[in-house]
């Protein structure tokens, strides 16, 4: 699929939360019109879109019907059904494919990726039955942590193992949810993030490191750029060049790794843009969406300069009030705030990213 997608014409979004409804206004923006799959009646990215084909995601008649109303598709989320992507990519209207969605959904086929692109990554042993589990450790040792292949996100599905009193809920969780992966548990200094586009001929742009803390497992903030030692960042770059290289993926995708004593160690990854790269809307040239919806189109991508720093922060449901009735809430920052349905603790609600010349006059909340 090398012909280029031109504005006028209709990108379809698997998914409509709140990455597809930025990418549909980035889209939107520049002339095309957009269509989107989504089983709830007025998600986020629906409010925005041209078409809505209120269908599940994983239907994949209604994946049919919107290659009928579309031209080129894309997806906000990495959980999609892979034979449904097949179908798309066969049908010429998936350019992304669904190689980088069958790695990034198991992390056991991650983690051999990355091995397979020369990277860094914490020492890990596959575990597919309980009875694996004690060798693992002999071999990686405590503390390390389990997870499951499939499914786990913000820290669920997750189990940290410090002592032998740890092994037997671990090996029922291996029971109970199949395939794992342990982990040696690193003590890292900081967690970063490489958010790069590739278009459709090869070329890749990265946008600046952030550094992201995270709080209850979720992404809390973004700080651009990274307080790290150069070196750290050029490390970062050529493992994440490295990736990009072996996967071959087309559009927007993040690397999020660990700094451990001025290495890098990569965590994992996101074949899509990235909560940690909304910072771009305001302090670059050209926002991660803008830059992906280039990609999947086989647009040229912009160079991407960055005349800011910024602090990014994920407002979720406990801080929504702020937004809704305080003025000052709104003083110095760019507000994004998503239309979600419902107002929830824990839940993603918007962002709110501050930019400066200088990180360290930013206040980081």
């Amino acid at each position: 699929m090398k012909n280029s997608i031109f504005p006028s014409s209709t990108i379809g979004i698997l998914g409509g939360g709140q990455l597809g409804k930025m990418m549909a206004v980035e889209a939107k923006l520049m002339g095309f019109q957009v269509a989107v799959l989504d089983p709830a009646p007025n998600g986020p990215c629906a409010q925005v879109a041209d078409i809505h084909i209120q269908a599940a995601l994983d239907d994949i008649h209604g994946a049919i019907e919107l290659a009928k109303h579309t031209d080129v598709i894309t997806y906000e989320f990495e959980n999609v059904d892979i034979e449904l992507a097949k179908e798309l990519e066969a049908r010429g209207k998936l350019p992304q494919g669904h190689r980088a969605l069958e790695m990034t959904q198991d992390r056991g086929n991650e983690k051999q990726a990355l091995t397979e692109a020369g990277v860094p990554v914490a020492p890990y042993r596959l575990i597919e039955r309980p009875e694996q589990l004690q060798p693992a450790i002999a071999e990686i040792g405590y503390p390390c942590v389990l997870k499951t292949t499939r499914g786990g996100y913000d820290g669920k599905g997750q189990w940290k193992l410090e002592c032998e009193a740890d092994v037997k809920a671990a090996e029922e969780a291996i029971q109970t949810n199949g395939n794992c992966v342990l982990e040696a548990w690193l003590p890292f200094d900081k967690e970063i993030s490489v958010v790069m586009t590739r278009g459709r001929f090869g070329e890749i742009t990265l946008f600046p490191i952030p550094e992201n803390i995270h709080e209850d497992h979720m992404l809390k903030q973004s700080i651009v750029p990274a307080r790290v030692e150069g070196d750290v960042v050029e490390k970062a770059k050529k493992a994440a060049l490295r990736i990009a290289e072996h996967i071959q993926f087309i559009g927007t995708f993040a690397v999020e790794m660990f700094v451990v004593n001025n290495g890098i160690y990569v965590n994992e990854m996101a074949p899509r843009p990235h909560n940690s790269g909304h910072y771009t809307i305001e302090a670059c040239s050209v926002s991660q969406f803008g830059q992906h919806i280039r990609a999947i189109c086989g647009l040229p991508l912009l160079e991407v300069k960055t005349p800011y720093a910024a602090v990014m922060t994920n407002v979720i449901g406990e801080d929504m009030h702020k937004y809704l009735q305080q003025l000052e809430a709104f003083e110095d920052c760019f507000v994004h705030l998503y239309g979600k349905d419902a107002v929830k603790p824990k839940r993603k609600m918007g962002h709110v990213t501050k930019i400066g010349q200088h990180v360290e006059n930013l206040v980081v909340e």
